[in-house]
């Protein structure tokens, strides 16, 4: 009997070592799945922060932009700087601004009016991937026939955008107080 325990005995350490290099195999399999799916969550997660990153530095640069466009204007210019306003605007804003742009026209000429901007800060109230509202604070001086050594004006500004073939244009500005 002593023979059949030593067989046994034996048999069982070879057993016990296959399972032992599975074991250990599954365990290194397991191990790399888990540590790729990982990996990939990771990268993904880092993909779309820097996208939203992105996505919100456009969106302010174009708010800023359209702010700015819309606090400098100099009658000499007037037709190139309605224009710049024109090419960042969307939907009713657009509309509007155009339908003015003839009477405003005669306006600054006539006060022979300049509005020099500067945008102070800008910062993002709510957005998505399609649109967003900005407020915008700016400076700007303004000159005239009846402030000819210049006045200057804060303007606060609140700007929806959407976001068009790639662009962010604004639709929509307000004057808040």
């Amino acid at each position: 009997m002593a023979m059949a325990t030593r067989r046994t005995d034996g048999m069982s350490r070879a057993m016990r070592s296959v399972l032992s290099g599975r074991a250990w195999s599954v365990g290194l399999v397991v191990a790399t799945v888990l540590a790729t799916a990982l990996t990939i969550w990771l990268s993904f997660g880092l993909y779309n922060q820097r996208e939203a990153e992105q996505r919100r530095q456009d969106l302010l640069a174009a708010a800023r932009q359209s702010a700015l466009n819309f606090t400098s204007l100099d009658y000499r210019h007037y037709d190139r700087d309605s224009a710049n306003v024109l090419e960042g605007a969307t939907g009713d804003f657009r509309k509007q601004f155009a339908a003015q742009t003839e009477e405003l026209t005669q306006l600054v000429t006539q006060n022979k009016s300049v509005s020099d901007g500067q945008v102070l800060e800008a910062g993002i109230v709510r957005s998505d991937e399609h649109s967003a509202r900005v407020l915008v604070v700016a400076d700007s001086k303004v000159t005239n026939t009846a402030a000819p050594k210049g006045e200057a004006r804060t303007y606060r500004l609140q700007l929806d955008l959407v976001q068009r073939n790639g662009r962010w244009l604004t639709s929509d500005v307000e004057f808040v107080g």
